[in-house]
């Protein structure tokens, strides 16, 4: 699990939601200032149009104070929003100064809706401008020059291009950092903040669908001897080894966490309980197969675990991982090298 969509668009949604609020401001003055010069100049369609984005304005201001999903009504705003500046070229009293608001699309567009939805609201309403400036200005020798054609485009395309190389850099900055903060640094897996983002990501699914999940508490035996015995650089090499293990044999839809120490937890999604305990086998059989060498020093691992499924054993990360927990300490007792199931009872998914 690579993809950070759902962290990157929770990291999006403050700076996007001032963006939006400064615009649906703006939009209220403008309104009624465009409204008032409208009447005057006795363009009164436009004038009307220019009075409803100020009105529809302030009642999205109010409605996404406290919204949850500003994603729909950044949409529900700008598309009304860009459609009106595509009726005010139209206007036959419009002058040529107007289709200068285009050059904003490009910029909102990206900064409110990222650069996928941005560029093809981008490119769809600054075709439809350039359409209307042809058919408008078609019979202008004065407008219709090469040059000024080749200004206004160039630069059309500059503003299109810089706001979708800007967009592109910030998620790509926005994706470093996210997995900085959210990657153990010693083994590169997922540590914990990582583990409870996705883990309610697929809460919600498992919930929405009826799909099991479950997981999986691993615990290195004896790992103090290891590092009492070969030395912390050692104990280090076999963390690596470990999570490499984990990283080449589980899907690549389940997740490896390393909480920390020698404890590791595999969110298993689409996995029921029987299923996870085979996987969780195969990863104790490749572990102990699989012996570090440190100095060309061979270092035998085993590990204990537990497994819990969401449902039948918990409906929140904690209660899951503490009813692993409960197993694998069992499984400790009983032997080590070993892994236990949280309980016999038929798993299923809340409803």
């Amino acid at each position: 699990m690579e993809d950070y969509p759902e962290s990157q668009k929770h990291l999006a949604r403050p700076y996007r939601k001032a963006v939006l609020k400064a615009l649906l401001g703006l939009t209220f003055v403008g309104g009624l200032l465009f409204f008032t010069l409208n009447i005057k100049n006795q363009n009164y369609p436009l004038a009307f149009a220019e009075l409803v984005m100020a009105m529809y304005a302030m009642a999205v201001y109010r409605a996404v104070r406290n919204t949850q999903h500003l994603e729909r009504w950044v949409l529900a705003y700008t598309l009304p929003f860009f459609t009106t500046m595509m009726f005010s070229l139209v206007s036959p009293h419009a002058t040529a100064s107007v289709f200068a608001w285009v050059l904003s699309i490009p910029i909102l567009a990206h900064l409110l809706m990222g650069r996928r939805i941005g560029l093809i609201i981008s490119a769809f309403y600054m075709a439809c401008a350039a359409l209307i400036f042809y058919f408008k200005y078609r019979h202008s020798a004065e407008m219709m020059q090469p040059l000024p054609i080749a200004n206004i485009s160039v630069m059309s395309l500059t503003v299109l291009a810089f706001s979708h190389i800007y967009e592109i850099t910030r998620e790509q900055s926005e994706t470093r950092l996210l997995k900085i903060a959210q990657t153990d640094s010693l083994t590169g897996l997922a540590n914990r903040v990582r583990l409870n983002a996705v883990f309610e990501q697929e809460r919600a699914r498992c919930l929405r669908h009826g799909t099991p999940m479950s997981v999986l508490l691993l615990d290195l035996d004896h790992f103090k001897q290891v590092n009492d015995r070969f030395g912390h650089e050692a104990g280090d090499l076999a963390l690596k080894q470990v999570s490499k293990i984990l990283r080449q044999t589980l899907r690549a839809t389940d997740l490896p966490t390393r909480l920390g120490g020698e404890e590791f937890v595999v969110l298993l999604t689409d996995t029921a309980a029987d299923k996870a305990l085979q996987v969780a086998d195969k990863l104790r059989l490749a572990i102990e197969a699989s012996p570090a060498l440190y100095q060309d020093q061979p270092i035998l691992l085993t590990v204990s675990g537990g497994i819990a499924q969401f449902g039948t054993d918990g409906h929140d990360l904690r209660s899951l991982i503490s009813r692993a927990d409960q197993s694998l300490y069992q499984a400790k007792d009983d032997g080590r090298n070993r892994i236990l199931v949280a309980g016999t009872a038929p798993a299923h998914c809340p409803g």
